[in-house]
């Protein structure tokens, strides 16, 4: 005996997909995933004194050790929002705003 309303089967990935597209949070998921590739994006080095916190509205917040990292970071900021951009695939993070 055949189910009612389940014509065609579905792989677990698309009915995520699905549910992610329609609660409206894929956005945000992408978003989260600028964490994820932070320190290929801007290297060991820099990945010990500068650690992403948060994500509000595009912009990267970010908590940095000490005063004159903050500067030479702030310098470098759209050169790694767009690393940040490219290990995304697409134009995730906007600004990056270092505390």
């Amino acid at each position: 005996m055949k189910a009612r309303g389940f014509s065609r089967t579905k792989s677990l990935g698309d009915v995520i997909e699905e549910l992610i597209a329609r609660l409206g949070i894929k956005k945000k998921l992408h978003e989260q995933d600028a964490f994820v590739v932070w320190d290929e994006a801007v290297g060991e080095r820099i990945a010990k004194i500068a650690t992403p916190t948060r994500m509000l509205r595009g912009t990267l917040i970010v908590s940095v050790k000490s005063g004159a990292w903050r500067n030479e970071l702030s310098m470098r900021k759209q050169e790694i929002v767009g690393r940040i951009n490219e290990l995304l695939g697409g134009e995730i993070v906007k600004d990056i705003k270092f505390q």
